[in-house]
């Protein structure tokens, strides 16, 4: 491995050596700045050699002159030199007695009070970057146009590149670099030794006459200024860089090896082309049923992703149950090895859709073959993962994963024992020695894990104007991206993805989208989004717009057409007869009576929880409260996981022989709000749902005889669907209700109308008029999505309305994600500075960070506790898992069981809490709530939190008030809330 920078000091007079770059106020120990640069460099050096994916510095190498060796020496000399701002006074009068031996050397400055608020002008990495320009200028005749490509990588350092105005003040104020008088002649030499000693050190001074020329891109700066970030924060770990007077008891090479061997960060996945078949690839890498065949999506998708020119964009539109995550990861694998990419990133809607990924993208993990290898091999190597989203710590995959790789990160003997460095343990027992790494466990650091799940929130913060963006973009720039339910997103949330698959493209990223129920406009976007169009290509990507095959691929690939290829149908199919049924709850339930007479399971899904509740309500009076089975948001984080698992077990997928033991034998209903439509494998035999979006409601239709069965009852064997939540007597168009078109508008409401209604039929019509899975998917879907008009021509001046209001919103939704959206890619050689001005500061996975890329009103989260009558506090009585009933003390820190099931009994808000005068009362009555002991730093489980304090009720479950209104929570049906002073039905 070597040791860059052996010898720097060596190269140095007296006055460098004195500049100090890390002092440690309690130890008093510090860091010479050359020693500081040599540690930074050796570890870029480290970190490309051994765990940069190879695309990325294939993307850095591109536009230099000698490629790949001239990246990483451009690499190494840019962590070397990322802190010479520190070379001047303003930082250096910090430390009073690290500052006085600087100025016995002759490196006079103020002491930081005469400075005063002016020294703010010159922080260390805008004083670097004007450095390194001001000596490619002078000492190199570069252009200043040129040298700011290359300074801005140490501008942007920490996190955000300077911007214009603020490289004009400090240009204004030469005295915060160099002290005016007889020691400015010294800060100058100074400066430029330091500079001087990196160019030669690193092996580039002969190579800064052919970098002039170079136009840098913008995606490589941001690769080069992350892992600039990334080399210093390991550089300045003092458990791996002990802090330490400048007579080093190690040599460079010691010191460096022994930081290294202390980190163990893994390298990047390095996968060879798979060679097999695509049955033999799907047999070795997936978990299928005996006798299961490729489906025919799937074998077209990896034969496509081997056949492109280059890994590029890749869009699955495929039916409900097609297997197209399996295609997805199985194209991943191809495309990773043609492009150099060292993991992959899958983002889905929700969290609770990136929970039950997770153990999917272990198992498949699992049984990769070791790097390097095509065969199906039975070991592997050590390989970095990440559950990403806000609540992953409790989830126990990962949680397990977090225990099993847990170890101290520090330095160690170079010639010590191996066993000195706590081993990560392989909890899964299988041929990948998974871990989720300490060091990469950080906030902004976790998503450089080679391998992610998590929310799309995640991938959209990449085209958010943030606080070190630049980390966030090479964690991506280093994988292939799998987004998962691209239907699901508004037009906020796609105005954020279309920008960041714009940059994903520039980095050359592969991408593979899946959707059942894609509009072929918003097929055009992406793929415009990915690849750019020019005025000649734009009639190719129309083309996509046009295509009507389903399920289709399309394929868009640098510097090629895109394609698009038309899958075989599976052979799967269902034919579902859609009937209208009243909106009124006793109409339901004498349906469902009717419908259930003989046994059997139906789902009904509301577009609202209030109709959730309202209809469970009902349907217990009349079936029993063991028959009906409630599920939708507003439940406690561990509640819902337990109601997943719960209605997986009862009415997930079939054995072997079509039978399910823990399937009920009587009568069953599941009544739900949209949780039902995404990341549950179950299956109904009659479905009635609240009128949706025509793309929702197929999802919903994906959950009606998703799997073949041998004991469905006689008389729902033919898969019906009974659309309510309209007044269908309406004239002169039928009425959604208010609560449907709150959530989702008129317009789309209209169109769903429109385009179903030639298949939803009176109750005991005749006819056979069915709707097609999968024929009819697509054709549906376009239609609805269209431009043509649509409906009766009574109909028009209200769909006329409609479409005013929603394109208004639609407006104002763009409008609004623009306020902080990143900027497109720049023409090669455009420095970044500036490139995130106007930004939001830090954002990561928090509800203000998720409030950014997504339009909603904001939404409060809380943990939920229960009092006792005699005023003691505990976890809430029913959890599972041994966590209910738990002691929690006010006066001290609570056990970290108890801590712990609290912080995963979190619980969201509903819309009654998110006006602002609600909000504002809600917050000031939590914050009242606190409990001081529980803001201890050691208490990170509950720290900063907001508490809701539940009483025991008189029917079991436990009740409050909150902001005027009255809050009601049971195991059974979640949190009800109502005004006070209403009934249970909300009446006042």
């Amino acid at each position: 491995m070597g040791a860059e920078g052996a010898g720097l000091g060596e190269c140095l007079t007296g006055a460098a050596r004195t500049v100090w770059a890390k002092h440690d106020r309690a130890t008093d120990g510090w860091l010479p700045l050359w020693r500081h640069m040599a540690d930074s460099a050796a570890v870029a050096g480290l970190l490309w050699d051994h765990w940069l994916p190879s695309n990325v510095k294939m993307l850095v190498a591109e536009p230099l002159p000698q490629g790949l060796e001239d990246a990483r020496r451009l690499a190494v000399w840019c962590a070397a030199t990322h802190d010479i701002g520190k070379a001047t006074p303003a930082f250096a009068c910090q430390v009073d007695s690290l500052a006085d031996a600087m100025r016995a050397a002759g490196l006079d400055m103020p002491g930081r009070k005469q400075f005063g608020d002016d020294r703010r002008m010159a922080p260390h990495g805008l004083a670097g970057q004007l450095l390194i320009q001001e000596w490619l200028t002078e000492r190199f005749d570069w252009t200043k146009r040129a040298t700011m490509q290359f300074g801005v990588i140490a501008g942007g350092h920490h996190g955000v590149p300077p911007g214009h105005s603020q490289i004009l003040d400090l240009e204004i104020h030469p005295e915060l670099l160099r002290t005016p008088g007889p020691a400015e002649a010294v800060w100058r030499r100074v400066q430029t030794e330091l500079l001087d000693a990196c160019a030669d050190v690193y092996g580039v001074r002969e190579r800064l006459a052919g970098w002039q020329s170079v136009k840098l891109p913008q995606p490589v700066q941001v690769a080069l200024t992350a892992l600039v970030i990334v080399a210093d924060w390991v550089a300045s770990n003092p458990d791996l860089f002990p802090y330490f007077p400048e007579e080093c008891p190690r040599s460079d090479a010691e010191r460096v090896m022994a930081a290294w061997r202390g980190l163990r960060l893994p390298p990047p996945w390095r996968p060879a082309e798979p060679q097999v078949s695509v049955e033999e690839l799907f047999a070795a890498r997936f978990d299928l049923p005996p006798g299961a065949r490729v489906r025919p999506v799937q074998e077209k998708a990896v034969r496509l992703a081997r056949s492109m020119p280059s890994p590029g964009l890749m869009v699955i539109e495929a039916p409900m149950g097609e297997g197209k995550t399996e295609a997805a990861l199985a194209a991943a694998e191809v495309f990773a090895a043609r492009s150099g990419a060292g993991g992959v990133f899958v983002a889905l809607p929700t969290m609770a859709t990136s929970n039950a990924m997770f153990p999917r993208l272990l198992d498949w993990l699992d049984r990769l073959p070791p790097d390097g290898l095509s065969d199906i091999g039975p070991e592997g190597s050590e390989r970095t993962v990440l559950l990403a989203h806000s609540k992953a710590a409790l989830n126990e995959h990962y949680a397990d994963l977090m225990r099993a790789s847990r170890s101290r990160i520090a330095a160690v003997d170079q010639f010590g024992d191996e066993g000195e460095v706590r081993p990560s343990v392989d909890v899964r027992s299988a041929a990948a020695e998974l871990v989720a790494h300490q060091w990469l466990r950080g906030r902004k650091k976790g998503l450089l894990a080679s391998f992610a799940v998590g929310t799309i929130d995640q991938l959209l913060m990449a085209g958010l104007k943030s606080r070190h963006l630049a980390l966030r973009h090479l964690a991506f720039a280093g994988k292939v991206v799998v987004i998962d339910e691209a239907h699901a997103y508004d037009t906020w949330m796609n105005t954020y993805l279309d920008r960041v698959l714009s940059w994903l493209g520039s980095y050359r990223v592969p991408v593979v989208v899946l959707s059942a129920t894609l509009p072929a406009g918003r097929r055009r976007e992406l793929a415009e989004a990915y690849a750019g169009t020019t005025e000649g290509g734009r009639e190719a990507y129309a083309a996509l717009a046009a295509a009507d095959g389903y399920p289709l691929l399309t394929a868009v690939s640098s510097g090629a057409a895109p394609a698009v290829e038309t899958p075989a149908a599976s052979g799967r199919r269902t034919d579902v007869r859609l009937e209208r049924l009243n909106d009124d709850l006793d109409a339901l339930a004498d349906r469902l009576a009717e419908e259930l007479a003989d046994g059997g399971c139906a789902l009904v899904v509301r577009n609202t929880v209030d109709r959730v509740l309202e209809a469970a309500g009902v349907l217990r009076e009349r079936f029993g409260d063991k028959a009906v089975t409630v599920a939708h948001a507003r439940f406690l984080d561990l509640d819902r996981a337990d109601k997943d698992a719960g209605l997986l077990k009862l009415f997930g997928p079939p054995g072997e022989d079509g039978m399910s033991p823990h399937r009920p034998r009587e009568a069953r209903i599941v009544v739900a709000s949209q949780v039902a439509e995404q990341s549950l494998d179950v299956d109904f035999d009659l479905l009635v749902t609240d009128l949706c979006p025509v793309d929702l409601l197929l999802q919903r239709m994906g959950r009606l005889h998703r799997h073949p069965r041998s004991d469905r009852p006689a008389g729902l064997r033919q898969a019906r669907c009974l659309v309510t939540g309209v007044d269908w007597a309406a004239a002169p168009v039928p009425l959604p209700v208010k609560g449907s078109c709150r959530v989702y508008g008129d317009y789309p409401l209209l169109r769903s109308l429109a385009v179903l209604e030639p298949y939803v039929l009176d109750a005991r019509d005749g006819g056979d008029t069915v709707v097609r899975l999968p024929e009819d998917i697509s054709p549906l879907v376009q239609r609805a999505y269209g431009d043509e008009p649509l409906g009766p021509e009574q109909w028009a001046e209200r769909f006329e309305q409609a479409r005013r209001d929603h394109e208004a919103h639609c407006a104002r939704q763009q409008r609004g994600a623009e306020a902080f959206r990143l900027d497109k890619v720049r023409r090669a050689g455009r420095s970044l500075t500036g490139w995130i001005d106007a930004g939001v500061g830090d954002a990561d996975d928090t509800r203000a960070g998720r409030a950014q890329v997504r339009d909603g009103e904001e939404s409060l989260e809380v943990l939920v506790v229960r009092r006792r009558a005699d005023g003691t506090l505990t976890t809430v009585p029913w959890l599972g898992r041994g966590l209910g009933d738990l002691e929690l003390s006010t006066d001290a820190v609570p056990a970290y069981k108890a801590a712990r099931a609290v912080a995963a009994s979190g619980l969201r808000l509903p819309y009654h809490f998110s006006y602002p005068r609600v909000l504002d009362r809600a917050i000031e009555e939590l914050e009242e709530l606190c409990v001081p002991a529980w803001q201890a730093k050691e208490c990170h489980w509950l720290a900063g939190e907001l508490i809701l304090i539940l009483d025991d009720g008189v029917d079991g479950g436990c009740q409050t008030r909150l902001a005027g209104y009255e809050l009601r929570y049971s195991q059974t049906d979640g949190l009800r809330v109502v005004r006070e002073g209403a009934d249970r039905q909300g009446n006042v």
